[in-house]
């Protein structure tokens, strides 16, 4: 088993090296404190850094920033259940339960893919930020808060989206620090396309969001009528999603790829 000295690096949503969301993965087989987790998602300088923390039947996972702890983080935790079967701590066969402070988590394998399941996130359509074009770039038809402090703003086109140039700094300050800006997907390729914008936890914009769709697949499997859908980032990385509403839950899936492992010296 790997040991406190080592740290992996997956990319995350993707089955191409250099795309997705990187996220380091540690698994801490002996007592570490908050610091010294935190000083390591700051070395690493990811959007998220996981620590896996074996347990007799499950495992307990917790989640920094380069500058604070979350709750929860869906490409992390897809990249955590790839390292955990990579290193044959489970089966291919067997589920792995995750215990993390948002959420408690089921993560199994269909073939190449890595399903996650996880809580779906209330959402509630809001007034339109008055300043929101200033911002962001472009007026939005509609938008809605879930929990988690996000704000999500649907756009009129795929292209808005795209070609959206936030001024990180004042979405912090005009309470827009976690922002989700989405819209109907104009290809094949995907149902939906989303952007994530997350500079009050030190992450201007995150290349893949999987959290972001225990939010996003309720709002878009009413809209679309359907439940499962696919889901495209528009981020310069770029990441797929396949995404599914189960009631009160949102099944999540995507591939993962290892693209280093490494060995601490202090």
């Amino acid at each position: 088993m790997a040991n406190n000295k080592t740290i992996f690096q997956v990319d995350a949503f993707t089955d191409k090296p250099f795309k997705g969301n990187p996220a380091g993965v540690m698994i801490v087989t002996e007592e570490v404190s908050s610091d010294w987790m935190q000083n390591i998602a700051l070395e690493m300088n990811l959007s998220e850094t996981a620590f896996i923390f074996p347990r007799e039947n499950d495992f307990q996972i917790r989640y920094f920033t380069p500058v604070k702890e979350v709750p929860l983080c869906g490409h992390a935790t897809l990249a955590s259940a790839h390292i955990i079967y990579e290193l044959g701590l489970k089966a291919v066969n067997e589920t792995i339960k995750f215990k993390a402070e948002g959420a408690d988590l089921t993560i199994k394998r269909e073939n190449d893919w890595i399903v996650m399941d996880f809580p779906k996130y209330p959402i509630q359509k809001t007034d339109i930020h008055k300043d929101f074009k200033r911002l962001v770039g472009f007026d939005p038809i509609e938008m809605y808060s879930s929990i988690y402090d996000w704000v999500i703003a649907i756009a009129e086109t795929e292209s808005e989206i795209l070609n959206s140039k936030p001024n990180f700094t004042l979405l912090t300050e005009n309470g827009l620090g976690h922002l989700m800006i989405t819209s109907k997907s104009d290809s094949k390729q995907a149902d939906f396309v989303v952007r994530c914008f997350a500079p009050i936890a030190g992450i201007n914009e995150d290349p893949v969001t999987g959290s972001a769709h225990c939010a996003l697949t309720p709002l878009w499997a009413e809209k679309l009528g359907k439940t499962e859908l696919d889901s495209l980032q528009l981020s310069k990385r770029t990441g797929h999603l396949k995404v599914k509403l189960n009631n009160d839950r949102v099944e999540i899936k995507g591939k993962a790829l290892t693209i280093f492992e490494a060995k601490m010296k202090v």
